[in-house]
């Protein structure tokens, strides 16, 4: 085959190409664990010619994390000044639905992006919510219109966080009316009139185990699981490196241990919050003011569990898939008693929408814990669902 028949069959947009393999593998496996000759057989070609079109996989990742802000600013560009929130929300979810697969790599890798792709991808997205913010704004004249817009965007941006399997008119018209709820809720009447939670809390280390546990997790959320290393968990707690072995096989059994930490505080959260509430309404109200208790209490295990669950094996994984499951499902059975009209599929992308609003309304108030945030942003939960 001539120089000249390969380059007729190259595909015009194979860089393309790649960073959505590239953004896909990040996705699913994390950054560290994505390697070159896997998004390279992904594009089927081979390693040295995808590193003609990337130094390194640093430049890949970059380019794949500011791919999805990227788009979502072009997106907005082609609409006119003054489109109402409706355009708005409906050119962002197509963006987000044509990309799921690869879209989510901003969301919890891009904190491994050096100082400046940071700076830069930050400057992209407070691009974007000002245009959500200054729409909303516009139609529905609330306060904490920033806050409306963020949380809106938490819920579209939700599905790049999941894989149930809905039809793309529907998951559009679905993600659109749950936007506008957001937009058109005013975040202060949630205010002091959230249910009460009492979260069961975080047990006493009483074992050298559960010290080191304790240890790992704010390392892990600060600096992420592949940058800690074991003689920094094994300092904080007065231990020798070797020691650690004594109690956990490697660091990826701490990072399981955190997890399921994690799961088994929510579960009997869970359970308490709705111990002695019947009313569907109230139970779907109940379950938001504990998620959003717990995400604020708990940040930085939450943070850890869901930001490195990807980087678990698949046989430590097992057992957190089968509780989220176990977890969703009981979102879902509520909010079809309290919505009726929902399909299991409607219900779930909903669910999982409303945790995107935690998430983003969270950051957006910097995790400061208050019985006033915590109730605004249950606020926001529910009317992201509808109830």
């Amino acid at each position: 085959m001539t120089a000249e028949s390969i380059s007729a069959t190259r595909p015009r947009n194979r860089r393309q190409l790649i960073v959505e393999a590239a953004g896909r593998l990040f996705s699913e496996r994390g950054y560290h664990a994505a390697s070159m000759e896997e998004i390279a057989a992904g594009v089927g070609i081979s390693a040295a010619a995808l590193y003609r079109h990337f130094p390194n996989k640093y430049a890949l990742f970059a380019e794949c994390a500011h791919a999805m802000v990227d788009r979502l600013v072009a997106a907005l560009d082609e609409l006119p000044p003054d489109a109402a929130p409706a355009d708005v929300f409906t050119a962002l979810i197509r963006v987000t639905v044509a990309h799921r697969a690869s879209g989510g790599v901003y969301r919890w890798e891009a904190r491994y992006l050096d100082r400046e792709d940071r700076r830069l991808l930050r400057g992209k997205f407070a691009r974007v919510v000002g245009r959500v913010a200054e729409a909303v704004r516009s139609e529905v004249p609330l306060p904490d219109a920033q806050l409306r817009a963020v949380s809106a965007l938490g819920a579209i941006g939700s599905l790049t966080m999941h894989r149930t399997s809905i039809a793309q008119r529907r998951v559009e018209e679905l993600m659109v009316d749950c936007a506008l709820r957001l937009a058109a809720t005013d975040p202060a009447r949630g205010r002091g009139s959230a249910p009460r939670v009492e979260l069961p809390a975080l047990p006493v280390p009483r074992s050298r185990r559960a010290e080191i546990l304790a240890a790992a997790v704010p390392l892990f959320a600060r600096d992420g699981f592949t940058a800690v290393t074991n003689g920094q968990i094994a300092r904080a707690v007065g231990l020798t490196p070797s020691a650690l072995y004594r109690h956990y096989p490697g660091k990826v059994d701490i990072l399981a241990a955190a997890c399921l930490q994690a799961a088994g505080l929510l579960a009997q959260a869970v359970d308490q919050s709705l111990r002695d509430v019947t009313d569907p309404r109230e139970a779907v109200e109940a379950l938001a003011a504990t998620y959003v208790a717990y995400s604020f209490e708990h940040t930085a295990l939450t943070s850890v569990a869901e930001a490195e669950f990807v980087g678990l094996p698949a046989e430590l994984q097992r057992p957190l898939v089968q509780a989220q499951r176990e977890h969703i499902a009981v979102w879902e059975e509520q909010l079809r008693l309290a919505r009726p009209g929902l399909d299991p599929r409607q219900a779930r992308v909903l669910v999982h929408a409303g945790f995107g609003v935690v998430v983003e309304a969270g950051r957006s108030l910097r995790w400061r814990d208050s019985p006033e945030h915590r109730s605004t942003v249950t606020e926001l939960v529910v009317g992201a669902l509808g109830v």
